[in-house]
C-alpha cells in the first residue's frame, strides 16, 4: 500500500499525494470531468457565479458543482468572495495558480480543434487559438485582470 504524504511547499497542493508521479498527483486535483470545465468557464466564458456555472451546457449537478468549487478553493486554484450586490451569494475567480492552467486548456482546445467536430460554442475560441494563441492568452489575462480590478479591489 502506498503511503499518503502531504507536500510541504507553500505553493504545493493540499491534496495528499498517493504517488511519486507528478502526472498522477496533478490528476488528483484536476483529473475529474468537471474541474477543468469550471476553469474553462472562468477563463474563456467570464463566468463567476454559481448560477452561471449551472447554466453551462454540460448540466453539472448542484451537489457536484458545490463539491468542485469547494475543492478548487481548497486547492488554491479559485478564490471566492461575497457577492457585492447579494451577501447570500459568492463570486468565484481564478487565482494565479488557477490561471497557470491556461496553457493546458489552450492545448486541450487546440487538440480538440484538430481531432473533434467543431461546435458553435467553441468556434470563436478555436479560430482565435489557430490564428494567434499568444494574443488569445494575453487578452484572456487582461480580461481577468479587469474583472479583478473592478470587483476584487472594490470588495
Amino acid at each position: 500500500m502506498t503511503s499518503l504524504r502531504k507536500t510541504s511547499s507553500p505553493t504545493s497542493s493540499k491534496t495528499l499525494q498517493r504517488s511519486p508521479c507528478v502526472v498522477s498527483n496533478v490528476l488528483e486535483i484536476i483529473g475529474d470531468r468537471w474541474t477543468l470545465l469550471l476553469v474553462r468557464d472562468l477563463l474563456f466564458f467570464n463566468k463567476h457565479e454559481y448560477k452561471e456555472f449551472l447554466a453551462s451546457p454540460e448540466s453539472i449537478a448542484t451537489n457536484i458543482l458545490a463539491d468542485r468549487l469547494k475543492k478548487l478553493v481548497n486547492e488554491g486554484l479559485v478564490g471566492e468572495i461575497t457577492h457585492p450586490e447579494n451577501k447570500s451569494r459568492k463570486l468565484y475567480y481564478l487565482t494565479a495558480k488557477g490561471k497557470d492552467l491556461m496553457p493546458i486548456l489552450v492545448e486541450i482546445v487546440r487538440w480538440g480543434a484538430a481531432y473533434l467536430p467543431e461546435t458553435a460554442e467553441m468556434r470563436v475560441i478555436f479560430e482565435r487559438i489557430k490564428s494567434n494563441p499568444d494574443l488569445l492568452k494575453a487578452q484572456i489575462l487582461e480580461s481577468l485582470e479587469q474583472w479583478e480590478h473592478q470587483i476584487l479591489n472594490a470588495h
